[in-house]
Formats: C-alpha cells, structure tokens, sequence
C-alpha cells in the first residue's frame, strides 16, 4: 500500500526559492542554464573546459539529498524504496530519461529556466509535464490504490 506524504507549503516554498536562487546565480556566474538533463548531458559528452563546474553542481545535487536525509528532514531512497520497490524505481528512473531525451530538456531546464526567459517551447513542455503528472496522479490514487 502505498503512503501518503503530506504537503509542507513552508519547506516547499523555502526549496522553490532556492532553486530559483541557484538557477539565477549560475545564469548570471556562468551564463548558463540551470536543466540538470543539460548540465548532466555536458558530462556525458564533454567540451574542453566545460566540465568541472557540471560535476561540482551534479555532486551538489547529490550531497545536498544525503544532507537533507541525514538531518532527518527527508523521506530517503530506503523509504521510498520500501514503498513503491526497486523495479519501480528503476523504470521511473529511466522514463525520467526518455522524458528529457524526447523532451529537449527537463523540468528545471524548461520549467523554471525556460518560463523565466519567456520560453514558448518551455511554455508548452512545462504544461505537458504538469498535465502529465496530474493525470497520473490521479490514476495512481484513485485507480490503482482505491483513493487513497
């Protein structure tokens, strides 16, 4: 059975406002674009030079999870795991990818970034991202679990 998490709006304000903050400053430090699928993709396939501050932004996103676990604050993958299983987790995983693949982008690229510089083609996937996680959902509580 799955567990419902309750929404905290001050933990989520607080973290929207820092991923606005973080997206900014490396917009204004680096003059590049805070989508974690383009910065990730920048690693896969390198440009002389362009690496270093992908790989300190990746380990940031990674640290910064284990930190947030350690000081209680977090869910964790365990529990997350425990809940939904590892097969999920893998398939969700590499959806996520195809998503960003098919995509041109993820929604830190395209949602904040993107909608921030009056992005049409960012527009349009932000409204597919949100659509598409609204209908499942909705699927996923009330169809699969009995609304819970």
């Amino acid at each position: 059975m799955m567990e419902i998490i309750n929404f905290t709006p001050l933990s989520a304000t607080l973290g929207g406002a820092l991923i606005g903050l973080s997206a900014a400053f490396l917009l204004l430090v680096k003059g590049r674009v805070a989508g974690i699928s383009g910065i990730f993709g920048g690693i896969v396939y390198p440009e002389k030079g362009d690496v270093s501050w992908r790989i300190l932004f990746i380990a940031g996103l990674i640290i910064g999870g284990f930190v947030y676990q350690w000081l209680g604050a977090g869910a964790g993958v365990d529990h997350i795991e425990a809940v939904v299983g590892t097969p999920w987790l893998i398939a969700a995983g590499l959806l996520v990818g195809v998503g960003t693949t098919i995509g041109t982008g993820c929604t830190s690229g395209h949602g904040i970034c993107g909608l921030a510089r009056r992005s049409p083609r960012s527009l349009v996937a932000t409204v597919t991202f949100m659509s598409t996680a609204f209908v499942t959902v909705y699927i996923v509580r009330h169809l699969f679990t009995g609304g819970v």
